[in-house]
């Protein structure tokens, strides 16, 4: 059974299914995380994700549901108006709303969707499975490069000497593992595979890590892709998006 890291995914749904399709049905799948957002189909992204117990990692778009989507929650319960704005929502969150069908825009703006009791009860057992996400994953593999691989949404080889150390802000390690883009160093102690910075025809690899994000949400010349990576046997494969 080999280990297929795959990249961020965007709530493309539908070109996820075309990448698995591809791979050996006995692949074990890691996702690097941005399962969500963006893309039109977030809340089947993570329900594929979670009915099937793949591994997956929390990324910066999982981390912004899980901190504003408790906002979000409050206005269904308590009956309150939706924010007008939110980081979120300008990065993709309204989407990501839309494919738990509790929002409908009218003239732009998103406003509460009319039946959304059922996908409310969905979008907060995802925000609560979302919680639990590891920030990095420590894989038992054997590895040409002899280092420990390390799977996390953004770069963190250079700093994981610091991933316990506790800040102003939380674990160090939150905060580099969802939002860092410094690129990593040959003598860094692991072999990191990540994703968060999207990669134009197709993924970064070098002797120390793997960038596995080949902007799959993007409208660009050469991205559109979602990727994944035998950690195994260091193939790649590339599908092109739906």
């Amino acid at each position: 059974m080999n280990h297929y890291v795959i990249g961020d995914v965007h709530g493309h749904y539908s070109t996820l299914m075309k990448l698995v399709a591809r791979l050996p049905t006995d692949a074990r799948l890691v996702f690097v995380g941005d399962l969500i957002d963006r893309g039109a189909q977030s809340a089947e992204v993570v329900r594929y994700v979670r009915e099937n117990n793949h591994l997956c990692v929390m990324g910066n778009h999982e981390e912004a549901m899980i901190t504003q989507g408790f906002v979000i929650g409050r206005c269904f319960e308590t009956g309150e108006e939706l924010p007008s704005h939110s980081i979120w929502f300008s990065n993709g969150g309204v989407a990501t709303l839309r494919s738990y069908r509790l929002v409908k825009l009218e003239e732009g703006k998103p406003i509460k969707a009319d039946d959304h009791a059922e996908g409310f009860q969905r979008f907060k057992e995802d925000m609560k499975w979302m919680e639990k996400l590891p920030l990095y994953l420590e894989l038992p593999i054997e590895h040409p490069s002899q280092k420990t691989v390390v799977v996390s949404h953004a770069p963190i080889a250079t700093a994981w000497a610091m991933r316990k150390v506790e800040s102003l802000y939380g674990t160090f390690a939150r905060l580099v593992t969802t939002n860092r883009r410094d690129p990593d160093s040959a003598d860094a102690p692991i072999f990191n595979i990540f994703g968060h910075t999207p990669m134009q025809n197709g993924p970064r690899i070098r002797d120390h890590f793997v960038n596995i994000d080949t902007g799959c949400y993007k409208e660009e010349e050469g991205y559109g892709l979602l990727s994944a990576y035998c950690i195994e046997t260091g193939d790649v494969m590339s599908v092109k998006r739906e």
